[in-house]
């Protein structure tokens, strides 16, 4: 049964949600992690999402921290929600095959929720380094104006 709060009571429905998004479907974003207060995204990297130097492009660091933020504050906010603004501050260049991005809610109340996100790259040896961080926040919206 949904969750009085959120609407969307487990990952799988969580994901659905995502892969209605036609963007995050381009990017091949994948919600890994979706529990009360926290979200996890993984984005698989290939050579279309890099720039010149073989790094993640910053905007794919960006829709990452976006999203995860979102889905982070949609935990406790419900599903009808978009981000009000987010700061990310790019720490080192982000490599590898898969980017993580991980958001916690600092803080929720009944119409808005501030959220921290951290963006790993993985390595093959499933290794994590801090590429950027991310704080934003979101508000819910009345779908039916």
């Amino acid at each position: 049964m949904p969750d009085d709060v959120t609407g969307i009571s487990t990952l799988a429905e969580a994901q659905q949600t995502l892969a209605s998004q036609p963007f995050s479907v381009l990017i091949g974003a994948q919600l890994v992690v979706y529990t009360r207060g926290r979200a996890e995204l993984e984005i698989p990297l290939r050579p279309d999402l890099l720039q010149q130097f073989g790094f993640a492009h910053g905007g794919v660091l960006a829709y990452a921290a976006d999203n995860a933020l979102t889905f982070a504050a949609g935990t406790v906010l419900g599903p009808s929600i978009v981000t009000t603004g987010m700061t990310l501050d790019y720490l080192r260049p982000a490599k590898g095959p898969l980017l993580r991005a991980v958001a916690t809610v600092l803080n929720g109340g009944r119409t808005q929720a501030l959220c921290r996100c951290e963006i790993y790259s993985v390595d093959d040896d499933s290794v994590q380094k801090l590429c950027a961080a991310a704080q934003g926040g979101a508000r819910v919206i009345d779908l039916t104006r």
